[in-house]
């Protein structure tokens, strides 16, 4: 039997897109919904890809052309994504997501969290660089951030953010009979001031600073890690919506890096 092959793609192997189907500037989101809630603020939005569940849409926002893709949960996925679309040509990645609080006493449900740095407790981003290497984030992208968030009068706190890879072993115990390494763990996190996590913001700043790329994050604070609480639907909608205006607002701002600053 004849087996009949063709070319790997250049570049954006999952999504199957080439240099030019995607804007410079590009949102990047976990839920496949999430895509489509920016999508509804675009103009002439159009689908660009949804390949391996790799949803990815194209459109403008008050005239500048932007992306925005899924990848799901997690940061090899989310290293996927972005080292595809950087080849085919995203210089700026903004990470619009949602967190887990390890302290609602001082980092409340609702409040928007932008991280300028963050502690690389996962393994993908120790595939790219040594511990030694920093995720941090582009000081340009953090502070348009803020000024929108600003200017919104969202509440919002600038910290650094711990990225995991185990949610039921690290970050929620799935029951109180498996609490206590999960509690430890957090403990260890908020040892170091640090009291949010999430499952891809240090891999992102790792490969975007690697890529050459302006990278970022800012998510929503949704869940209490230490209460097992989740934001109630009717908040979390409305902070989902905001998150939503305010990557957009913040994303065509920014100039990429062939920009200049």
């Amino acid at each position: 039997m004849t087996v009949k092959t063709r070319p790997a793609p250049q570049g954006a192997w999952y999504l199957g897109l080439k240099s030019g189907d995607v804007a410079s500037r590009c949102i990047l989101v976990g839920d496949r919904a999430r895509v489509d809630m920016f999508g509804a603020h675009l103009t002439d939005a159009r689908l660009l890809s949804d390949r391996r569940g790799l949803r990815t849409v194209g459109g403008t926002f008050q005239g500048v052309p932007v992306t925005v893709s899924a990848f799901g949960m997690g940061a090899p996925i989310a290293a996927v994504l972005l080292e595809e679309l950087a080849a085919i040509g995203v210089r700026v990645a903004l990470r619009a997501g949602t967190a887990m609080s390890l302290a609602p006493d001082r980092l409340p449900l609702g409040t928007f969290i932008v991280a300028h740095a963050a502690l690389r407790a996962e393994g993908t981003s120790l595939t790219y660089a040594p511990l030694g290497y920093p995720a941090a984030a582009d000081p340009l992208l953090v502070r348009t951030v803020v000024e929108v968030l600003k200017a919104s009068k969202l509440p919002h706190q600038v910290r650094i953010i711990a990225t995991a890879d185990g949610f039921y072993s690290e970050m929620l115990a799935p029951t109180p009979d498996r609490a206590a390494p999960v509690d430890k763990r957090h403990e260890e996190f908020r040892r170091l001031g640090v009291i949010a996590v999430d499952m891809e913001t240090s891999t992102l700043m790792v490969v975007g600073s690697l890529l050459g790329i302006r990278a970022g994050s800012v998510c929503l604070v949704s869940v209490d890690g230490p209460g097992r609480a989740l934001l109630d639907d009717e908040p979390r909608q409305a902070g989902e919506q905001q998150l939503v205006e305010v990557a957009l607002q913040a994303l065509i701002r920014v100039p990429d890096t062939n920009e200049g600053d």
